[in-house]
């Protein structure tokens, strides 16, 4: 377990290191432009992340801290709906992209100090509830990867998958309850298998076999479980009513419940 936590969190440096070579050079012009996610642009999916991160280092460093950031952002949250999004790119507006960029690197440094010094079982608080750091960790690469598929998109750019996605399908697969209850649903009974074809054409899957299977490539159904496209524009094979009732609901991420982009 030490060991696979340790290569979790090279594999996180390794994401967030992937992002920045992306973004590192852009000049302000282009960090105004726009991404599939609605309303935002690349700048503010890097404040994002830098908002996200600050949140994360502290739950990592500082739990009755943590607690009191949260307790705040529920009460303005329910005060105005609106208050999760001002939250999460508002700072990054009255920034350059320059400046985001710095606030980003600067916070995703104290989120890995911080993961450093805990065991992979270690429970730590988050927005869903107390979770162990190898998952707190799973979650922030999965978290960097979806929003730099915005940047990559909004900018032009194809980035090639690599083995570490496998941490964002283990999570979209670990996370087929949690879609359901986000929706006040119940999941049913029936198995899932997941069989996937790798970046290196290996394959991964999860489950025993059955009758409800959703197969095809790795980079799609990660693409599908953190909605960042729809899965009628995926090579996804998706077989069973129950697979189908998961896949059209599918939600790696945690916050409200939300819905596949439109089809392209």
């Amino acid at each position: 377990m030490a060991d696979a936590y340790a290569a979790l969190l090279d594999d996180l440096a390794a994401e967030h290191a992937s992002l920045d070579a992306l973004v590192a050079e852009l000049d302000e012009t282009a960090w105004r432009t726009p991404t599939p996610a609605g309303g935002w642009d690349v700048r503010d999916s890097i404040a994002h992340l830098a908002y996200s991160e600050d949140l994360a280092s502290t739950a990592a460093s500082d739990a009755e801290a943590f607690q009191v950031r949260l307790e705040n952002l529920m009460r303005a949250i329910a005060e105005s709906p609106d208050a999760l999004g001002a939250r999460l790119i508002g700072e990054g507006r009255s920034k350059s992209g320059r400046d985001v960029l710095a606030w980003w690197r600067a916070s995703r440094a104290a989120t890995l100090a911080a993961l450093h010094t805990h065991e992979a079982k270690a429970r730590l608080p988050w927005i869903t509830g107390l979770m162990s750091a190898m998952s707190f960790a799973t979650s922030r690469l999965m978290e960097t990867w979806a929003h730099g598929e915005d940047v990559a998109d909004g900018l032009g750019v194809t980035r090639e998958p690599t083995a570490r996605l496998h941490h964002v399908a283990d999570l979209g697969v670990r996370t087929r309850a949690h879609a359901y209850r986000n929706r006040g649903m119940e999941m049913p009974e029936a198995d899932v298998r997941v069989e996937l074809t790798a970046p290196d054409a290996t394959t991964w899957t999860w489950g025993e076999p059955a009758a409800d299977v959703v197969r095809g490539p790795a980079l799609d159904f990660c693409h599908v479980v953190t909605q960042r496209r729809n899965p009628a524009d995926t090579r996804l094979e998706i077989t069973g009513r129950h697979a189908r009732a998961w896949i059209d609901i599918a939600q790696a991420f945690a916050g409200p419940a939300t819905d596949h982009r439109a089809p392209s």
